[in-house]
């Protein structure tokens, strides 16, 4: 039985070229791994700020006690999911810190 080819699509050579040039050093790398850190951080920091406007609201009576609870559910979670991210990280530091050269 024969089957059927599928031919991929050819990319122009530009676009090959500027995958090679797009490869980034182990600086820049770093440098963005600690702006992703920074910016989850920061997220759970606006969550945890958005959990008191919600419980000022709530006790002068503008928001329902379900908003609250779901509110203060997610900045917990953040939290949590933060402080084991930590704990992988230092756990990654000792181990690498343990190895002999």
């Amino acid at each position: 039985m024969i089957q059927p080819i599928t031919l991929q699509a050819v990319q122009p050579a530009n676009t090959l070229g500027q995958a090679a040039k797009m490869q980034a050093t182990p600086a820049q790398l770093t440098q963005s791994f600690g702006d992703y850190l920074e910016q989850a951080i920061n997220g759970v920091s606006a969550q945890e700020q958005n959990v008191h406007k919600m419980n000022d609201k709530f006790i002068i009576g503008e928001v329902d006690v379900s908003a609250v609870m779901i509110a203060s559910e997610q900045a917990q979670l953040s939290l949590q999911l933060t402080s084991q991210i930590r704990n992988k990280m230092v756990e990654a530091y000792q181990e690498i810190m343990r190895m002999q050269v």
